[in-house]
């Protein structure tokens, strides 16, 4: 299909670039700059993973705070607010992603949730906590997209569903890091009542700002770059990269390299973006919007309210949830790092379908073991491990599959749109349905809850059998043909 006229027209005056940089960046192997890279910018899961686990397990100090004396609806209505943050934050932060760059946006995203996690140690009622929540999601939101962005365009092709995986993993050493602080912080002798949750806020924002100076030296996409006409700039830091690994000892060949030919633009009018999104690619749109959602809602439910079932079914001491999150987060960290080689050798559908399915299969079982009271806390917690083990990576292949699906012009936003409308369809009303659901008091109301997220699960992974992308091994250019890409017989 022809793009929209007013892109049309501005390709037709635009300078043409002919380049293999792309290619040369696919060729490097894995090294130190790779993993520096990680670490700098996967932090971004971490956080997230922190201020989600911190959520849950303060979530009983909110309710006893003199100051907050939250209700167990109150406390899904706060895991909603940080939702709504998000997807707000995906969506504008994502659209100046791919206008502005990925490295400015990385800063400036990471700076709102540093800014807005600190604010929120000091909310004094419902009001104030719900509006740092909320802001504290819109950085986390923005994060996503300018650094998945990043993390897909410098990554080799022949490892980007591992290294992605097992990034979107790290958000549960956050989860864990969330857990340990809690039990630390929470513990009543230690600070003062209304103090515990308090300082458990801060810890995001400790950890910000210690990543904030790794992230000075990580360079802008080379891609980026490229569609924006700066081919110096590019060739620059890609030579820069390769002489890295030249001095480490690699020999690194110059045959074989793929050609591409680009129009710069200065950026993508929405009215093509939309056009690609829901028009060329229509399938790919659902594939993304059902992955996303499932995911989402099967996650942010559940897990936004882990705290309350634990206190209000199984009798935890709310100071000693923390126990109980750190197996389920060893768990869901376990999963992408293990099973993610896997969908780089054994395919993206099929790992893709096989981890939604599993996790939508034992949800239900787990769930009807639940109702009929033939779990104990301990085999309920053993039982979260097994589920989320391929849950987490199932999760993590949904962001995969969204980041790499599309136009490189486009991918910033597209992961932002989304993750907006999973998140809106899935994690808004989740974690707020969920704790009215615990507020009944009924096993068998929470229990149906489960079945609407087992459903999503499934439905989805039927999706992604018919209609995903065998992306796998495969560079970002041949799953997505650039919308700035020029055919070989073009003048």
């Amino acid at each position: 299909m022809s793009a929209p006229p007013t892109a049309a027209a501005h390709e037709r005056t635009a300078t043409v670039l002919e380049t293999d940089l792309p290619a040369r960046l696919d060729r490097l192997p894995w090294g130190r700059f790779h993993s520096l890279l990680v670490v700098a910018l996967g932090v971004t899961w971490l956080l997230d993973g922190l201020e989600v686990t911190l959520a849950g397990a303060v979530a009983s100090a909110l309710k006893s705070s003199p100051a907050l004396r939250f209700s167990n609806a109150d406390v899904g209505l706060a895991g909603s607010a940080y939702i709504a943050g998000a997807v707000l934050g995906a969506l504008v932060f994502g659209w100046m992603t791919d206008r502005l760059g990925r490295r400015k946006l990385f800063f400036i995203t990471l700076a709102v949730y540093l800014a807005a996690t600190a604010a929120t140690a000091f909310s004094w009622n419902l009001a104030s906590f719900l509006l740092f929540r909320f802001l504290t999601g819109a950085g986390i939101g923005g994060e996503y997209t300018a650094i998945n962005s990043t993390i897909q365009e410098f990554t080799p092709a022949r490892v980007r569903g591992w290294t992605d995986l097992g990034i979107n993993g790290t958000f549960w050493v956050g989860a864990a890091i969330g857990a340990a602080g809690s039990l630390v912080l929470l513990e009543p002798h230690l600070l003062p009542a209304d103090w515990g949750w308090r300082a458990c806020f801060f810890v995001g924002a400790v950890l910000a700002l210690g990543i904030l100076p790794m992230r000075i030296w990580v360079p802008e996409s080379p891609r980026w770059l490229l569609t924006h006409g700066n081919e110096r700039d590019a060739r620059q830091i890609v030579e820069g990269i390769e002489t890295r690994f030249r001095g480490a000892g690699h020999a690194l060949s110059d045959r074989d390299l793929h050609l591409l030919r680009l129009r710069a633009r200065g950026h993508t009018p929405l009215r093509e973006v939309f056009h690609t999104l829901f028009n060329v690619h229509r399938q790919r749109a659902l594939v993304g919007l059902s992955l996303m959602t499932a995911q989402a809602f099967f996650y942010n439910a559940i897990f936004f309210t882990y705290a309350l079932v634990l206190t209000d079914f199984y009798q935890v001491p709310g100071d000693h949830i923390g126990w109980y999150l750190l197996p389920f987060a060893l768990g869901n960290f376990l999963g992408p790092l293990l099973l993610g080689r896997l969908f780089d050798v054994i395919g993206r559908r099929k790992m893709i379908a096989t981890t939604y399915a599993l996790s939508g299969i034992l949800l239900t079982l787990s769930g009807y073991l639940f109702e009929q009271q033939m779990l104990d806390v301990v085999t309920q917690t053993i039982a979260w491990m097994v589920i989320f083990f391929f849950a987490s990576a199932a999760a993590s292949s949904a962001y995969l599959t969204v980041s790499e699906s599309f136009p490189l012009e486009i991918r910033a936003l597209a992961i932002a749109i989304f993750y907006a409308f999973g998140a809106a369809l899935g994690g808004i009303a989740g974690p707020a349905f969920f704790g009215r659901l615990i507020d009944t008091q009924q096993r068998s109301a929470v229990f149906s809850g489960y079945l609407v997220g087992s459903g999503l699960m499934l439905a989805a992974a039927v999706i992604a059998a018919i209609w995903g992308v065998d992306a796998e091994r495969k560079p970002l250019e041949s799953v997505a043909a650039p919308l700035s890409s020029v055919a070989d017989s073009a003048e």
